[in-house]
Order: C-alpha cells, then structure tokens, then sequence
C-alpha cells in the first residue's frame, strides 16, 4: 500500500459554479427539448461571467442570464455567445452515432458503502460537513496512510476561522471515528474571506478528478457539465461506472476498472473491457452505444444541475445503482 490523498471543493468554488451554471443551462433546455443538444462553456470571475458553447434546440424560452444571477448572485454581469451544434458534427450523432471520439473510464471499489475510494469519500464528506454550516468557497483533502489510518486533513474554508474549523474536523471525526496521525492543516494560509468569483476565475470542467474518483484512477479526458447525453464524454462515463457498479457486485469483486473507447459517428464502442481485480475480459451484455446507453440510464431528463456540486459519482444516481 502507499498514500493515497483527495481533495473536495464546496459549491462555491468557482470552478463549481461554472459547472453548476452549465448543467443548470442544459437541464433548461432538457425540460422543454428532451431532444435538445448542448454544449455549454461557462468563464466566471470577478463580476463578470460568460457563457459560450453550441445548442440546438426547440426550447424557446431558457433565461441563461437569470440562471446565472440565480447560481452567482444578482450582481454578476453576463455575456453570452450560442451557436447552433456544427452541422458536420450533428450528421454523425443524427444517425445515432457518438458526438466525439474518447476513452471513457468507469471504477467502483468495496472500500465504501459508495464504492469509491475512501480517501475520495471521506474528503467529500468532510467538505459537505462544513459546508452545510458555512455555505461559502472551500477546500478539503484527506491524506490516507499505508496502514488504512489517517494521516492528515486538509481545510481552508472562507469566513470560518481556524479555532471554528478546529471544532468543526474534531467533531467530523468523531462522528467517523476516525484514527491515526491525523495532522490537521485549517485555513494553512491564514483565515480568508474573499471567495468565489470575488477572488478567483473559474471554468466549466476544471475539476475533473475532483468530478470523478480521486487521483488513484485515470479518467478518460473529457468534462461532463454542460454537455447532453448524446456526448459520450458525459453518456459513456456513466455507463462505465455502471459496468464497474454492476461487475463488483455480480462477481464479488475488490475492485473493477472499466474502459470505454468511442469514434465520433460511429455507434458501437471501439473498446469495452473491464478489468476485474486486475484481470481484463471483454464486456458483454449492455447496449454500449450512445442511443442505448441514453434509453438505460434515462438521460434525457433535467437532472444534471445536482451532479456539478459534489461529482458524479457515489450519490445514487442511475448510473451508481
């Protein structure tokens, strides 16, 4: 065994706020276009946000500017370029094709009840903790030790002092009875309390280790907030996490990696292996092209919003069960 540290940001992170801005944008246009494709890009940062990207669509009445000001306050000033999806593109997925080539990587592990990695649970937990008392911009990490114990945690939250943080990770960790070395490091800098876009610039698909299972596992590349099924950068991913969920659990597994490899406009996966406890074989069983994947996880509903405040994974979505 070896170290093994991750770390969570809070919604208000302003890498999180751009995901949340996009995905709120394509959850608009799912609840009135099911059909809807949607490739939003949001740029945020000191008063000033952009949204930007490629959607067609029959929805007529989406108010991005009023989802902005709802995610980042009545205060920010938007911009806004939208585009129709390239023609050249949508003739690929018009015939039930993928919107883009990429490796999609699933992972699911018995460390935990979410099957991810502990180090991922436990600094995602611990940032929900705090923020649910301090709903502000913040940073958790959670160092684990070759031994399974706790090496060290990690928090810098804005407007919470360290003497607040100091009881609060106390507390988290008696609730968690969590032991070993457990060096603590709160608000390492100095307390804060410029956060968000007041402080920062953000960007739509930032945090995709943090979106996905920790820094243990690869990811294939691709972002998924503001992009609709028919991108299997997004589709596929999930797909993939439900191969590993389901694998895991059929064959009793301590962990399963599965892998995904897609051509734009082609349908059928150029790769579908899973690796069960370090074994490869071929995946067999699930439809695995983007129209199948869309039709068994039923994912032309809004409900994206909710996946861009604390990753995809290891809440009880579909694609989790």
């Amino acid at each position: 065994m070896f170290y093994r540290t991750a770390e969570s940001v809070s919604p208000k992170h302003p890498d999180k706020l751009c995901d949340q801005i996009s995905d709120a944008i394509l959850d608009a246009y799912l609840k009135e276009d099911p059909n809807a494709r949607v490739a939003a890009e949001t740029c945020g940062g000191h008063g000033v946000v952009f949204v930007t990207g490629e959607i067609t669509s029959t929805a007529s009445d989406v108010d991005i500017e009023g989802i902005v000001h709802r995610i980042a306050g009545d205060d920010i000033e938007v911009h806004t370029k939208i585009v129709k999806q390239s023609p050249e593109i949508a003739n690929g997925v018009d015939t039930g094709g993928a919107g883009d080539q990429g490796i999609m990587i699933g992972y699911a592990c018995d460390e935990t009840p979410e099957m991810l990695p502990l180090e991922v649970v436990l600094s995602r937990k611990l940032n929900e903790f705090i923020y649910a008392k301090h709903p502000y911009d913040g940073k958790t990490q959670v160092t684990i030790a070759p031994d399974g114990t706790i090496d060290s945690i990690v928090a810098s939250f804005q407007n919470v002092s360290q003497a607040e943080l100091k009881e609060l990770v106390d507390e988290f960790v008696r609730e968690h009875d969590l032991k070993g070395k457990l060096e603590l490091h709160l608000n390492p800098a100095g307390d804060w309390h410029q956060g968000g876009f007041d402080a920062d610039t953000g960007l739509t698909g930032r945090k995709l280790i943090v979106d996905n299972y920790g820094p243990r596992v690869a990811i294939g590349g691709g972002c998924y907030s503001g992009k609709d099924a028919t991108k299997v950068d997004r589709s596929a991913a999930y797909m993939a996490r439900r191969i590993a969920v389901d694998y895991l659990r059929s064959r009793h597994a301590h962990e399963v990696l599965v892998r995904l490899a897609y051509a734009i406009g082609k349908a059928e996966p150029l790769e579908q292996t899973v690796i069960i406890d370090g074994k490869p074989e071929e995946i067999e069983g699930y439809d695995l092209t983007p129209r199948g994947i869309i039709n068994f996880l039923d994912l032309e509903r809004p409900i994206y919003e909710e996946t861009a405040r604390y990753g995809h994974y290891g809440h009880a979505f579909p694609w989790d069960k």
